[in-house]
């Protein structure tokens, strides 16, 4: 066996005739134990408000959006359209029209996005499945379903017989007005609400969904025009050759966005915060390890007679400074398994039993991750290294002359 390994297991197991050190000792175990339970416990929460935060997004976008490199809109051919389907990495596509439009109801106006969908959209998007009232609009129909935000603004409920749902959109055109009546220039059709959606505060103040006929004669769109199309890939598809191969089709005059990129400014907030948080708490684990310096050095001190003897049998200084380095790192490996343990508990907890609530209906969410245990035990390890090389440099041959 590793001789300074030897001696450092037996110092780390074995108490010292001083009280004091054995005290200062537990208090630098605790340290550790408490600083790997919190860093684990903080990044797996957030870990949960990242996947909550995300899980809106992917409730709404798809896994590639395809808009035009220039203008609001591009022609879509059916040959084209035969070549999505035969294309390998496509689960299934829709065809969209957005556009921000006027709406008004009542006597109440509401500038939104109307966006015309087909009827694989259902196949590609989740939107269908967060109706908080009424029903899926139906193809080929005037009926929409509209946004809860939307809904309380225009105060606007659904098969309302009384007052009827406009939409206006300005015709497309040059400038010159052949009119003096400002209604000629805007395109104006009724629609029937027929659902509410609710999926966050800023998506259900956002969007219309119609028919993707009704946006095109709306905004007078040709046969083929759409804006955009959404795109679900297959469970395995390599994205890049998928993203390729859509550009290819579309003979390069559109724009393939992933999931990630349609949500940049959101994914580089979740990462600063994580960031963030890890940096705050790796500096509280730094200040909690000075006591495993003090302890270790204490402990230093306690046996420089053993250490004379050592030395004076040929065991070199390096060697010696080996049993406070291992003795160190031993320490933070045991604290950081047991802290991990404590916090990996603590978490499975909130997941089953959701001690913790938000509110009443939602509880406060984690999310358990092997990445957030390899984080915090490297972290641990590293800084408890670092600590007791420190701690350990203080054995030298004038000491123990």
């Amino acid at each position: 066996m590793n001789f300074p390994l030897y001696i450092a297991k037996r110092y780390l197991f074995s108490k010292s005739k001083n009280n004091a050190i054995n005290i200062i000792t537990r208090i630098a175990s605790g340290g550790i134990i408490v600083g790997a339970m919190a860093l684990f416990v903080v990044l797996s929460v957030f870990s949960g408000l990242r996947v909550f935060s995300l899980s809106f997004s992917n409730d709404f976008d798809p896994d590639l959006k395809v808009n035009p490199l220039s203008g609001k809109s591009f022609f879509l051919t059916p040959q084209q359209e035969q070549k999505l389907q035969q294309c390998s990495g496509i689960a299934s596509y829709s065809k969209i029209i957005e556009e921000r439009v006027l709406f008004s109801f009542d006597g109440k106006q509401q500038v939104a996005y109307i966006k015309g969908i087909d009827s694989n959209f259902v196949k590609v998007n989740k939107a269908s499945k967060k109706l908080f009232e009424g029903q899926w609009l139906r193809p080929n129909t005037y009926q929409v379903v509209i946004g809860y935000g939307i809904s309380e603004k225009l105060s606007l409920g659904l098969f309302d017989v009384n007052n009827v749902l406009e939409v206006l959109a300005p015709k497309p055109g040059n400038g010159n007005f052949s009119s003096l009546n400002p209604e000629d220039s805007f395109s104006k059709l009724d629609l029937v609400p027929v659902g509410i959606y609710a999926i966050s505060e800023e998506l259900d103040s956002k969007y219309v969904f119609s028919d993707l006929g009704l946006a095109q004669e709306l905004l007078l769109y040709k046969p083929g025009q759409i804006s955009g199309i959404e795109i679900r890939t297959k469970p395995n598809a390599n994205e890049a050759e998928v993203i390729e191969a859509v550009t290819k089709i579309c003979n390069n005059k559109v724009a393939v966005k992933t999931r990630a990129q349609l949500n940049a400014t959101l994914y580089k907030m979740l990462n600063t915060e994580n960031i963030a948080v890890y940096l705050i708490f790796t500096l509280v684990i730094i200040i909690a390890l000075f006591n495993l310096i003090g302890a270790l050095i204490m402990m230093v001190l306690d046996k420089k007679s053993n250490l004379k003897t050592l030395f004076n049998l040929g065991v070199e200084v390096k060697d010696l400074r080996k049993i406070f380095l291992l003795q160190g790192t031993l320490l933070s490996v045991f604290g950081g398994l047991i802290g991990l343990i404590l916090g990996i508990i603590i978490v499975l907890i909130q997941q089953q039993f959701q001690l913790i609530m938000i509110t009443p209906s939602l509880a406060y969410p984690v999310e358990f991750s092997f990445q957030n245990i390899a984080i915090v035990f490297a972290t641990i390890v590293s800084l408890g290294f670092i600590a007791s090389l420190i701690a350990s440099s203080r054995v030298t041959k004038k000491l123990l002359d």
